[in-house]
């Protein structure tokens, strides 16, 4: 045992507890203990008693006789995932518990982050958190890592870009698969010893070199267990589907072929999944119809195309590249409604007056044939000047899509409206210039006829007074305890949030982000609006849409590119077909593995912009940007670039003339002597010392 001094208190009761856990039924007295850690001086005697007696006092051991101690026999197990730590310790997240269960580095029974685990859990102690050790892993999580390689003479190690991954991985050197050192690749574990300290593993593929941008991409694909090209089985399956669209299937359908039918895409855009048609009807009302490509009719339940999108459920958008859910044949060909040519749709067809109330609704089967494709950057002109190609449908479009917006907002919906970051990249990937797309009429448009058509198939089915098993988009009401927060903060820029009713926060914060657009701080509580809410998943019950303030909402508009529309229009169509009710059990499972495949989707997508940000900013070392403090840890002050909007961060330890410490309740750092304090929202300088592309972390100096 190395000698006590060097123990901390944590280390000295971690390493007491191990000793009456490896002997739960024997009882010793401190002098026994004292042995086996080698304590001879009186100091370390009193020390270890009052150990002892704080652990009898927070009910971890008992006192069986005078002076003799055991553990306190708990027979409590629970299941649970694990969220693991750089350092080594986890915690297990149990569905059933307001709290996580702490598990230290000793105990963590070689888990590795995400495995299903079995935990038992220690007596609970006065004011400390549940903790506990795993006893068993029950399901592995994820078994392949990407990162770098490190090769030595006779083995190698892979040392994972997971930060919550404590262990390297090693890799016999006949099983590196010719990858050489410092290659970016990716690992799979195939053992893990119980006596081995690192987990051992094979290549699987060598990415490439740090630095290039398809390594890195793929890198972080790799990372999210996304992958990167289709299996070649797949892609033949898809070049097989038959083309031909049939005049039986053509009688099945209703035509509107001869009807004005327009696509509105961003204008790098390949897959064209929605397209609005537009009539004058005899009574004046007008005919709108919301066309949405009928992926089902081709993609089969059951196939090999319907097994690789519903493995996939989501297209990943990385900053240079689409990663999509279907086979480009399909994505980009067969399904997309390209123009000139006859195309087969699901589609919501509304009929409504000049000021958008909607009059009857129709929901079914097509075909379209659109007659023109439209940038957004074109339809944004016509709107602006009133000229261009189908301007007047361009601009009663606009018009009923202005007055539906107009009542959103009035019934509660929230505005949120962050802009996007978008990088110019030259043929390599290297980033030129970032810019942020705004969101115009020409996309509010869209936005407006996708919404209304969402929310009339989700009521088809929801309304019922006996509605079938379907899938909702759901989005629960924010923690209170999320809005208060949110509500102390922006209070210090003078806004204010009056009430925690729904109604009143809704109204409040479409007042505040009405206010703040313009000014410096807009992105940062437009950022913190979007946290203090719930995130939207699918699911087969219904409890509404907040966000939205709809009772009924789904996704139906984008099937090329998520599998959960789909699942929408299969079971649409079952339903008008007659058939019963969906097992509920099966949907529920589908809609979880869906909102679990588009978080993954969604992380990736971030930390491709947080690679290329770092990217734009490595040659500008040295240089002093404004910027704005987006956030502040008991680590350091993450401040947002004013230009940019690139975030890196100022570690505390770099501050000179105080001892700085983070004051969590104020949203701020403050100075120990001198009172200076750095608060969220503050406007500073910041000069760029550290550009780290393999972290994806900007570090920046303050410049006084």
């Amino acid at each position: 045992m190395t000698r006590n001094k060097k123990l901390t208190a944590e280390m000295l009761e971690t390493t007491v507890l191990g000793i009456f856990k490896n002997y739960p039924n024997k009882n010793f007295n401190y002098k026994q203990i004292a042995r086996q850690l080698k304590f001879k001086t009186f100091p370390e005697r009193q020390r270890l008693i009052k150990m002892l007696e704080s652990l009898v006092d927070d009910g971890v051991l008992t006192q069986s006789d005078r002076g003799k101690f055991r553990l306190k026999v708990s027979r409590s197990y629970a299941e649970g995932i694990v969220d693991m730590t750089a350092s080594g310790n986890a915690y297990v997240m149990v569905e059933d518990k307001d709290q996580d269960i702490f598990v230290a580095a000793q105990n963590t029974f070689k888990a590795l982050p995400g495995d299903r685990v079995k935990v038992y859990l220690f007596p609970p102690r006065k004011k400390r958190k549940p903790e506990g050790e795993i006893v068993e892993i029950l399901e592995r999580k994820k078994i392949r890592f990407v990162g770098t390689l490190e090769v030595l003479k006779d083995f190698a190690f892979l040392m994972p870009k997971d930060k919550n991954m404590p262990y390297d991985i090693f890799v016999p050197i006949a099983l590196l698969k010719g990858a050489k050192d410092g290659k970016i690749a990716i690992a799979e574990i195939t053992d893990f010893p119980a006596k081995a300290k690192n987990p051992m593993g094979k290549i699987v593929e060598v990415l490439g070199a740090p630095g290039e941008n398809d390594t890195e991409m793929h890198a972080i694909l790799a990372e999210y267990g996304l992958p990167s090209k289709f299996p070649s089985k797949v892609e033949r399956a898809a070049v097989e589907l038959p083309t031909e669209i049939t005049q039986s299937e053509i009688k099945r359908r209703k035509d509107f072929r001869n009807v004005t039918t327009f696509t509105i895409d961003p204008a790098t855009a390949k897959d064209f999944d929605d397209a609005l048609s537009l009539r004058k009807l005899e009574n004046g009302n007008w005919e709108v119809g919301v066309h949405i490509a009928d992926v089902s009719h081709y993609v089969k339940p059951g196939s090999i195309l319907d097994k690789e999108a519903y493995k996939r459920a989501t297209s990943v958008y990385l900053v240079d590249r689409v990663v999509p859910m279907l086979p480009e044949v399909l994505s980009n060909n067969l399904c997309s409604l390209r123009p000139n040519e006859d195309k087969l749709t699901f589609s919501v067809v509304f009929e409504m007056d000049d000021n958008a109330k909607v009059h009857k609704s129709w929901i079914g089967r097509t075909i379209i044939n659109s007659d023109r494709r439209f940038a957004y950057e074109e339809v944004q002109q016509v709107i602006e000047t009133g000229n261009g190609d189908y301007s007047e449908e361009i601009l009663t479009l606009d018009k009923l899509a202005k007055l539906i917006r107009k009542e959103r907002f009035t019934k509660g919906s929230i505005d949120f409206h962050r802009s996007e970051v978008k990088f110019i990249l030259d043929e390599n990937g290297k980033p030129l210039s970032v810019f942020f797309k705004e969101s115009k009429d020409a996309n509010k448009l869209i936005e407006e006829f996708m919404l209304l058509a969402n929310k009339y198939v989700a009521r088809s089915i929801g309304k019922k007074e006996k509605p079938k098993t379907f899938v909702y988009r759901i989005h629960d009401n924010p923690d209170p305890e999320k809005i208060r927060s949110f509500t102390t903060f922006v209070a210090k820029f003078g806004y204010r949030v009056p009430d925690p009713q729904k109604q009143n926060i809704t109204k409040s914060l479409n007042d505040i982000l009405k206010k703040v657009e313009g000014r410096k701080e807009q992105n940062l509580i437009e950022t913190l609006a979007i946290r203090s809410m719930s995130k939207a998943i699918y699911s087969t019950e219904n409890i509404g849409h907040y966000g939205l303030n709809f009772d009924y909402y789904t996704h139906f508009t984008s099937p090329i590119r998520r599998y959960p529309d789909v699942m929408v229009h299969r079971l649409l169509q079952d339903y008008f077909d007659g058939k019963p009710s969906a097992d509920e059990e099966v949907y529920e499972e589908k809609c979880e593995h869906s909102s679990n495949r588009e978080k993954l989707a969604a992380n990736a997508e971030r930390d491709s912009i947080k690679y290329k940000q770092v990217e734009f900013m490595q040659d500008k070392l040295g240089e002093v940007f404004e910027g704005t403090i987006s956030g502040v840890t008991n680590w350091g002050i993450y401040v947002e670039l004013n230009e940019n909007k690139c975030e890196g961060m100022i570690p505390l330890r770099t501050l000179e003339g105080d001892q700085y410490i983070f004051d969590e309740d104020n949203y701020c750092i403050r100075g120990k002597y001198h009172h200076k304090k750095f608060q969220l929202g503050d406007q500073i300088k910041v000069q760029v010392a550290q550009a780290d592309l393999a972290a994806k972390q900007l570090d920046f100096e303050l410049v006084s």
